[in-house]
C-alpha cells in the first residue's frame, strides 16, 4: 500500500568514504545490507561481487590520478588511497595499481 509519503530520510544517508575495490572472484551471494544505515558505526553497505555486505570504508583523497604509464611489472601495490602516504592516491598503472602523485582537480 503506497501512502504517497517519501521514504524515511534515514534510508538516504550515505556514510563518508568509499567501498573497497573488489578482489578477484566474488563474495557471499547474500544481501546482508541494502543501505549504509543497515551497517554499524562507520561501516558501509558495499557490493562484494555477488551480494551486499557491511565493509570498512576507505578514504578517498582529493585530486585525480595521472594517466597510466607503461610498466614492466604487474603488481597491486595498493588497493585504496588510505594505503598511500601523504597526498598520494592509489592509481591504476598499465598493469595493476600503485601510489602516485595526484593532479589537481
Amino acid at each position: 500500500m503506497d501512502s504517497g509519503q517519501a521514504a524515511n530520510p534515514k534510508d538516504r544517508i550515505v556514510k563518508p568514504g568509499a567501498c573497497p575495490r573488489r578482489s578477484w572472484g566474488v563474495g557471499m551471494c547474500a544481501e546482508y545490507c541494502s543501505s549504509d544505515t543497515d551497517c554499524e558505526g562507520h561501516m558501509k553497505c558495499c557490493y562484494n561481487g555477488c551480494g551486499h555486505e557491511c565493509m570498512e570504508p576507505y578514504k578517498v583523497k582529493r585530486g585525480r590520478c595521472p594517466l597510466p604509464q607503461p610498466s614492466q611489472m604487474c603488481a597491486e601495490f595498493c588497493h585504496h588511497d588510505g594505503q598511500c602516504p601523504e597526498e598520494q592516491k592509489c592509481c591504476r598503472t598499465s598493469c595493476g595499481h600503485a601510489c602516485s602523485e595526484v593532479q589537481p582537480c
